[in-house]
Order: structure tokens, then sequence, then C-alpha cells
């Protein structure tokens, strides 16, 4: 059973880490990259992005941590005497809610929104300079949440390897 956490949490932990830094490079430097071109452009950019991040390798880097943190805070519970058992459970958290949840409630239907308007339309360009601000806004939330859960697991896998 220890390795079986010790396992999941070393997983959990890089897998975290590596969705905060996808979504540290939008929030850093492709929004405002995308915020610097003429609206239709950068609307026509991020149509075009939001169709290409739906792949199965992005979609395994989100999701695959959120199924172990999942699968480790369930596992953790049987040793909920272990010092280890805290940041396993605050780590899954912090991932599950501030990366998956967020994206769900908050990024997607913004990106849903963008994909209904014409590139060139009036109502594009009043929607592009919401969604700039406040797609980005979100993004910062899931990357610290990431961010976070990557920390706080890795604090277990060190935990657990004592």
């Amino acid at each position: 059973m220890d390795d079986i956490l010790f396992a999941l949490t070393l997983f959990s932990a890089i897998g975290s880490g590596v969705v905060a830094g996808a979504f540290l490079a939008f929030s850093t430097f492709v929004m405002k990259a995308l915020g610097r071109l003429p609206a239709p452009q950068g609307i026509a950019a991020m149509q075009s992005i939001n169709i290409a991040v739906i792949n199965p390798w992005f979609m395994t880097a989100l999701f695959a941590p959120a199924l172990t943190c999942i699968a480790l805070a369930v596992l953790s519970a049987i040793d909920w005497n272990e010092p280890e058992v805290f940041y396993h459970l605050a780590g899954g958290v912090l991932y599950v809610f501030g990366t998956i949840i967020v994206t769900i409630a908050f990024n997607v239907p913004r990106n849903d929104a963008l994909a209904s308007v014409e590139p060139d339309s009036a109502a594009g360009a009043d929607l592009w300079r919401r969604y700039l601000s406040e797609w980005t806004a979100w993004n910062r939330v899931r990357t610290f949440a990431a961010l976070a859960a990557a920390a706080t697991l890795t604090i277990g896998v060190y935990l657990a390897g004592d």
C-alpha cells in the first residue's frame, strides 16, 4: 500500500506541476501576445487554440492528475494516521477544485462563447475585451492552484519517503 500511495503522490505532484507550467505560459505571455493583435486576429488565433488543445496529450495531462488525486484521497483515508495524509488530501483538493472545477465552470464557458462569435464582428470585439481579462484571471487561479497542489503533494512525497 505504501508503494502505491508513494507512486500516486509522485505522479500527482509531477502532473500538477506540468499543468501549472502550461497554464503559467498562457497567463504570462500567450494571452498578452494575443491581446496585442487586432481583435479579429486574436479571436481567430484563440479559437484555433481552443480547438487544438482538445487532444489526447493535453487532456491526459490535465485529467490524469485529477484521477490520481482522487484515488490518492480515497486510499489515504485508509492510512489516516500517517503524517502525509493531510498533504495528499490538501494537494488533491487544490488540484481537483482549483484546476478542474475552475476550468469547467469558468474557462470552458468563456471558450464556448468565443467559439460562437465571428472574429470580424463588433460583438466579437466586445467579447474579446472581456475574454482577455476574465479568462486570464481564471487561468491565474488554475495556475496557482496547480502549483500549490504540486508543492503540497511534493511535501507528501517527502513525508511518505521517510
